[in-house]
């Protein structure tokens, strides 16, 4: 009997130990996460952070993510399958009703990624700290040019593969602060709010209304070159 009674014991322990588990890491591949932005500007650019979004909203369905800005008069979607390398961004000039979109191939997201500093060397330093309400460890890492980082990472929740990019593939956890290079500039992006939740299908395809145009048409139509 008291045999039976460990052995009970046992099994309730080991379950709840699986459900803890289980538990412990919550997959999410649809939602939305908003990040706060900080900018590493050279001292004579430093007047124009106060130019800068001081936020970014992507929208994301298992490997394609969105993000939506305003430009002049132009509303911008940016459209990524971040495991294939290949997107779209989605023109909208309400004021000239007009609508366009713009291809953007492998080789041109590569050509992308060969320009920013190549980041390693990533190691666990073993310390915590709760970010956004997730229990995160912080890592270090540098980059080719001899620059020094740090990151924070958390495995509460797991996020697509990729979708911090390439150069994190080697992070146990999803990253809540870090970090990288957004058109040559160097940003840390902190998670302000992640929620989960249908937000696609999210898609490549060009819808029907906007016409098809090249990068380069569209800076010819911006300097006055065009329709």
């Amino acid at each position: 009997m008291m045999f039976k009674s460990v052995k009970t014991g046992l099994l309730a322990v080991i379950l709840l130990g699986a459900t803890m588990i289980a538990n412990a890491q919550k997959k999410i591949n649809s939602g939305t996460v908003t990040y706060g932005i900080e900018y590493s500007l050279p001292p004579e650019q430093a007047a124009m952070a106060s130019q800068l979004p001081k936020e970014q909203k992507i929208k994301f369905d298992n490997n394609i993510l969105r993000l939506d800005m305003q430009q002049g008069a132009a509303q911008i979607g940016i459209l990524q399958n971040f495991v294939d390398k290949v997107g779209l961004m989605l023109i909208d000039v309400p004021i000239i009703q007009k609508q366009y979109a713009v291809k953007i191939s492998k080789e041109e997201i590569e050509q992308t990624e060969a320009a920013v500093p190549k980041l390693s060397d990533f190691k666990a330093t073993g310390d915590k700290q709760t970010i956004a309400g997730y229990n995160t460890e912080k890592y270090t890492y540098k980059d080719d040019k001899g620059s020094t980082y740090e990151l924070w990472a958390t495995t509460d929740i797991e996020l697509p593969t990729g979708f911090s990019g390439a150069q994190f593939k080697d992070i146990k956890g999803a990253l809540v602060k870090y970090t990288t290079f957004q058109n040559g500039t160097k940003v840390t992006l902190t998670i302000k709010n992640l929620s989960e939740g249908k937000v696609g299908p999210l898609t490549l395809e060009i819808p029907k209304t906007y016409e098809v145009k090249t990068m380069q048409e569209i800076m010819a139509m911006m300097q006055g070159g065009g329709e």
